[in-house]
């Protein structure tokens, strides 16, 4: 019989794997806390003093330190060190070798200048796995370029397909990049230890921005590919599905998704157009997006014609996807985010953050300690004679 996941020691399968991040900012610390979330040991390095610039992204400030570094180094202990300093860069090369995970995220090429790039730490460590975050890529010529979010997203294309139809062209509003990198530097993480426990050797892991971008995209880029156009912007919905977007109610938006003809013959019903089921011009997808200037406005009438509320109780019970635009208070007041109790307490910070957004035989792994200070294990780690 398999032992239910709660079982096992807070529910934390990385437990016992040790990781080494030297990363500031947000896309490698996330790789970073999402694996300090399942349950490994993550030591970050930071700088004397000032420590990872993120601490100082604010305000908002919790305590005296940024929310953005509270959300992303809970649960790890800080070291700080001098990496101007041969005998700190000695000390951490020599703790590599009793880690099993090293990433990193700083100014590309600045870490192989001090002697603690992959070839060298798995050179002492055959069993590390070193993951590097890159902006642009780990090779290329670009591969020694700084990037930050936006201008990521900008180069990669992302600001042209987001905004208005007829206004400039945006970022998305949240770092989708540098969360995203994370994400893939933590699989590509958990992957290579996996090979390891058959292979016993580690590798080199590498992901960037730019790369993430990329397969952000890669629905659109295929379409491009196919056609050579480049895809419409639309500020609500997916400019090649009708109906797939926000509608106006008379007291605010609706987002409606009838995304293929069985649920747009129940939103032609719902809105008394019983007529459009029949309607050659809305027979297909393919003929709603070819007749969407006349359509969308004819909805869009019906749909000021009633309030919000009043049309997620006519649509949901109809099984037609839909949901209001909320604000961030609006989403905390939803009942749903009760119930799946992703928001957790940091330990004794009070301060409520989004835990990992996943389960295993529905238990979250949960957050363990708050966010350390600079160099606050020093002294427990062993680089307290450092000075």
């Amino acid at each position: 019989m398999t032992t239910p996941f709660h079982d096992i020691a807070a529910a934390q399968p990385l437990a016992g794997i040790k990781v080494i991040e030297v990363g500031q900012n947000i896309a490698g610390p996330y790789a970073g806390e999402i694996l300090s979330s399942l349950g490994a040991e993550v030591v970050k390095i930071e700088r004397p003093g000032a420590g990872d610039d993120a601490r100082g992204w604010g305000p908002p400030f919790w305590r005296g330190t940024a929310t953005t570094f509270q959300a992303m180094n809970h649960g790890k202990k800080s070291i700080a060190l001098d990496l101007k300093n041969p005998a700190h860069v000695q000390w951490l090369r020599e703790h590599a070798t009793e880690a099993d995970v090293f990433i990193q995220n700083m100014r590309p090429g600045s870490l192989e200048e001090l002697e603690l790039g992959p070839d060298v730490l798995r050179a002492l460590n055959p069993r590390l796995v070193y993951c590097s975050l890159w902006a642009f890529g780990h090779k290329g010529p670009m591969r020694l370029a700084p990037g930050y979010e936006p201008m990521v997203q900008a180069f990669a294309g992302i600001f042209s397909i987001n905004g208005a139809e007829n206004g400039p062209s945006a970022r998305v509003g949240m770092q989708v990049l540098d969360l995203g990198t994370g994400i893939w530097a933590a699989l590509g993480c958990i992957a290579a230890l996996l090979r390891r426990a058959t292979t016993g050797q580690g590798c080199v892991v590498d992901t960037s921005l730019f790369e993430t971008a990329l397969g952000w995209l890669q629905v659109m880029m295929a379409g491009f590919h196919a056609t050579g156009r480049q895809p419409e912007r639309h500020r609500s919905g997916n400019p090649n599905v009708v109906v797939f977007q926000a509608l106006p109610t008379e007291d605010g938006e609706i987002v409606v998704a009838a995304a293929n003809d069985r649920l747009f013959a129940k939103l032609a019903r719902a809105t008394g157009h019983e007529e459009w089921t029949r309607d050659e011009r809305f027979a297909s997808n393919a003929l709603r997006v070819q007749h969407k200037a006349l359509l969308i406005p004819a909805l869009e009438a019906v749909f000021r014609t009633r309030s919000t509320q009043q049309w997620l109780d006519a649509l949901e019970p109809l099984g037609i996807p839909c949901a209001p635009i909320q604000d961030f208070a609006q989403v905390l007041a939803q009942p749903q985010t009760a119930a799946i109790g992703i928001f957790q307490t940091v330990p004794d910070e009070e301060l409520r953050i989004v835990g990992l957004p996943l389960s295993f035989d529905g238990e979250r792994p949960q957050v363990r300690a708050r966010a350390p200070s600079v160099g606050e294990h020093n002294e427990a780690l062993g680089a307290g004679a450092l000075g």
